[in-house]
């Protein structure tokens, strides 16, 4: 028998202190280069997104990657890769923590919708009312000391 996964998660993290520090310009270089991890650990991403202080993955992660790993390792690729690039000259790194929610593939349309629509979103809705919507929806305790 073969092995079947559909393991969908939906990632969320903030740029240190939630500094408006992701260009639009360049963001699309950044997502780019994300894709390009994520493929590298066979996983597959569905969509990618966010604004100038935090960004949304949607993604398949493979079985054999704890997803912690695969955060970090965004986290740390990534900011080395804006680092070299200069494509963020304000960057100073990523928050520490993230959100990381699993799916099921039934809500993965609408999720692919609502992370295509984060610009348009966030004109209404800060990231810190998002998150805390988000930890709610998921039915996790969080203390809001951790938040800020």
């Amino acid at each position: 028998m073969g092995t079947y996964t559909q393991i969908i998660y939906h990632i969320v993290f903030s740029t240190k202190n939630r500094e408006h520090t992701l260009l639009h310009q360049e963001k699309k270089r950044l997502y780019a280069y994300i894709h390009h991890l994520l493929m590298n650990k066979k996983c597959h991403l569905y969509r990618i997104n966010g604004v100038e202080d935090h960004i949304h993955i949607l993604t398949h992660v493979h079985p054999t990657i704890p997803v912690s790993n695969l955060i970090k390792e965004i986290k740390l690729a990534s900011s080395d890769f804006i680092s070299k690039e200069r494509i963020f000259p304000s960057f100073k790194g990523w928050q520490d923590g993230y959100g990381a929610f699993t799916e099921t593939i039934k809500a993965k349309e609408r999720l692919i919708k609502y992370i295509k629509n984060q610009e348009e979103h966030h004109k209404k809705v800060r990231f810190l009312e998002e998150y805390k919507t988000l930890l709610e929806e998921y039915e996790i305790k969080f203390d809001p000391k951790f938040l800020l």
